[in-house]
């Protein structure tokens, strides 16, 4: 996620915001890993919202995070909150997994 939002501001300097809105629509699977990692600023949250729309109930949105549900509306900010959920919640999968980091077994067992 964070990669994907300076991806996003620096189309936006660049003036290739709206290809790469485009390309994002089209891909088949966009994944939007460690959502709720950092504090959002007010262009991350448009430029989110932006993607979220373009891809809403025509591809497929991943979402990995360690953020409880409950938690996302104050992280994204009232604002655009609803906006930005009413994408990715209402028609969603929800997948809770319990257990230790995959992480810590690669260490712990050489390849």
């Amino acid at each position: 996620m964070p990669r994907l939002l300076d991806e996003l501001a620096l189309s936006r300097a660049e003036g290739t915001y709206a290809r790469l809105l485009a390309r994002l629509a089209k891909a088949d699977v966009v994944l939007l890993d460690d959502w709720g990692l950092g504090a959002l600023k007010e262009n991350q949250r448009h430029d989110l919202l932006e993607v979220l729309e373009d891809r809403y109930a025509r591809t497929s949105t991943i979402v990995t995070s360690q953020l409880p549900i409950s938690k996302w509306h104050e992280w994204i900010d009232p604002s655009l909150a609803d906006a930005i959920l009413d994408r990715l919640v209402n028609n969603a999968y929800k997948l809770d997994l319990k257990g230790n980091s995959r992480r810590r077994e690669k260490i712990a067992t050489p390849s």
